[in-house]
């Protein structure tokens, strides 16, 4: 008897047993309450070790019309292309076949979102397999299907292909990738429907595999976004269509196409010394690689150095997420310099992190007089340690989102090095008005005192004499001092206002701020990262 909703335990609890087969692909199964999964994890691109692909690949579900095995999953996934696109993207296919002793026939609704429930993307995984785990406490939690629940392709065949139409072309709410949310698939592939789907949402792109032409005419009216394919090629359909779109936040957006705005995308490592105030996975380790991700405009360097900016992820996130949900990419397209999003950066130290600077200066032209930093949540932690401990490097900072007590790392842990007391650095810090994380002074002491810390390093004029815990009492309801200017900054977008308050220091020069985001959570937005860019893009060491 499956569990009721909402009663299901997420997670298996220890790693499954992994096998290989032909070609190197690992495999695993497991059942769980509503399904069994089989995973099939081909060798993935050069670099995928050191680079989070997660974000950027499709989930791709194949639900079985009938139980296969083992060689016979791997056979389908072969001759229809996904293995292909798995190898492309360093992800895996994922066949699922229900436990219901009627089959497709018995599923409803609950199967998929028990499904994605058992799904994630994060930074830790192996063989298709997510491994949580507490980097404070440095102990391993459940293991999970390895999968973006943004980009599901559901590929169906007979059985499960009316178990898609009957259920899934429609709104579903599930766990998304922060909490509850919508997880409407992405697209769907319908292959030899026995009836006329049941279509409820528009926007879910349909690919169409041996059916009626009534069933089609039903597809085509039905749908915004269809294609009619009776080949064999699945990988074709994803790369010519489904791959053009992701569902974010459960709207369906058109993916970047870089070639079309002139823009280069390369993934590269750096190999490092490691420094004994390491306390990530290489702790103890002689020297390890950094993964990163750089971005540029076609022509960018053709007329000498150029600016670059570093950008660090939030905790559970990656390279990928940092430069495209915070839309740095875009920014660096407007403006003209060197992006370089540093991946799973938690597992290097701010001495690495310099390493890592110099590294990339060996391979690209880049002015060592306009090299910046910025950060989203635990990447904003790592900003402020560069802050601390490097501040004559930096000709500009953007920690965003988040903050540890003064003095200590981005691990929790008492800084290596005495901190920056008397090097002002140019600074741009931003924090969400309703976040349900500390980031800024009026929510939490330590936010309160790390901007207390800055108004002393950057000689500030104004004294800083709020007091956490007198916040009624404070002139500005927020930061506790109103800034010298104060810029209100709508963004359409998200009908939001970003309020930047900005401080004179004591030798009449501007080059503080402190911004605060109307009606945002623990997030990092494309607007609040323009205007830091051109708040910061104006110093130079």
């Amino acid at each position: 008897m499956h569990s009721r909703q909402g009663e299901a335990k997420v997670g298996m609890k220890e790693m499954p047993d992994v096998k290989t087969l032909d070609n190197r692909v690992k495999m695993w199964t497991h059942t769980f309450d509503r399904f069994r999964a089989r995973v099939l994890s081909p060798q993935g691109a050069p670099l995928s070790d050191v680079v989070n692909e997660g974000f950027q690949a499709p989930y791709l579900i194949v639900l079985e019309d009938q139980a296969l095995s083992p060689e016979e999953a791997l056979r389908c996934a072969e001759e229809k292309g996904l293995m292909d696109v798995a190898r492309h993207f360093s992800t895996s296919v994922v066949f699922v076949y229900p436990t219901h002793e009627r089959g497709w026939d018995g599923a409803d609704e609950q199967l998929y979102v028990d499904l994605i429930a058992e799904s994630r993307i994060q930074q830790y995984y192996r063989d298709g397999v997510i491994l949580s785990r507490d980097r404070f406490t440095g102990q391993w939690g459940d293991c999970f299907i390895r999968g973006a629940v943004f980009r599901v392709c559901l590929y169906g065949r007979g059985k499960s292909a009316d178990y898609i139409g009957r259920c899934l072309l429609k709104t579903i709410q599930g766990q998304y990738l922060w909490g509850p949310g919508e997880i409407t698939p992405l697209a769907v592939t319908l292959e030899g429907l026995s009836q006329c789907p049941d279509i409820r949402r528009r926007d879910i792109p349909v690919v169409s595999v041996g059916n009626t032409a009534a069933i089609n005419d039903a597809l085509m009216n039905g749908c915004d976004h269809f294609r009619r394919n009776d080949g064999m090629d699945r990988g074709r359909d994803y790369y010519d269509f489904i791959g053009r779109y992701k569902r974010w936040c459960g709207k369906l957006e058109e993916e970047p196409f870089f070639p079309a705005y002139g823009m280069r995308e390369e993934r590269g490592c750096a190999l490092v010394r490691t420094s004994p105030d390491n306390r990530g996975d290489d702790a103890g380790t002689q020297e390890h690689r950094i993964g990163y991700i750089a971005y540029w405009r076609e022509g960018l360097f053709d007329s000498g150095p150029v600016p670059l900016m570093l950008a660090f992820h939030g905790g559970g996130d990656s390279a990928l997420h940092i430069a495209h949900v915070s839309g740095w990419w875009r920014v660096a397209w407007r403006h003209g310099f060197l992006l370089v999003a540093v991946e799973n950066h938690l597992n290097s130290t701010a001495s690495e992190t310099v390493e890592l600077i110099e590294k990339l200066k060996e391979k690209y032209p880049i002015d060592e007089k306009r090299i910046y930093a910025s950060g989203f949540s635990m990447g904003g932690c790592k900003t402020w340690d560069l802050y601390q401990e490097y501040p004559g490097l930096f000709a500009g900072l953007a920690p965003m989102d988040a903050t540890f007590e003064v003095g200590l790392n981005v691990y929790g842990k008492p800084a290596p090095v005495p901190i920056n007391r008397d090097t002002p650095v140019p600074l741009f810090y931003a924090g969400g008005e309703i976040t349900p994380l500390p980031e800024l002074p009026f929510q939490a002491e330590k936010c309160r005192d790390r901007m207390a810390y800055v108004f002393e390093v950057n000689r500030i004029k104004k004294p800083y004499t709020a007091r956490f815990g007198e916040q009624a009492l404070w002139e500005n309801p927020i930061w506790g001092v109103s800034g010298d200017r104060v810029m209100l900054i709508p963004d359409s977008s998200r009908g939001s206002v970003l309020t930047i308050e900005v401080f004179e220091s004591r030798d009449g020069v501007a080059r503080t701020a402190f911004a605060s985001v109307s009606g945002q959570g623990h997030e990092c937005r494309e607007h609040t990262c323009e205007y830091a860019w051109r708040f910061l893009s104006r110093f130079t060491k």
